[in-house]
């Protein structure tokens, strides 16, 4: 297949799933607190899954010595840090 075709059929899908996902939550009548907080834990995993797997060994290839461990922890512990504040 085509890089470019294959390319567009994903981003295709990434935004026909957000659009089916936000007519889902407009027609709901009544809110699901269980299933909201479930996927919200979700959402969060795949996104620090994404940050050490993808992003980490990037940034460690361009890198110069540690500096980048070092941002990539810092930029954790802000995270973990809001979300004890706000949470």
């Amino acid at each position: 297949m085509n890089d470019l075709l294959f390319a567009f059929l994903l981003t295709l899908f990434a935004g026909l799933s957000t659009g089916i996902g936000s007519a889902l939550a407009f027609f709901t009548k009544k809110t699901n607190t269980s299933f909201l907080a479930t996927s919200l834990v979700c959402s969060r995993e795949i996104m620090i899954y994404i940050s050490t797997d993808e992003l980490l060994p990037t940034s460690r290839k361009y890198g110069e010595g540690h500096q980048e461990i070092y941002g990539f922890v810092a930029g954790m512990g802000v995270m973990a840090i809001s979300l004890l504040l706000l949470g």
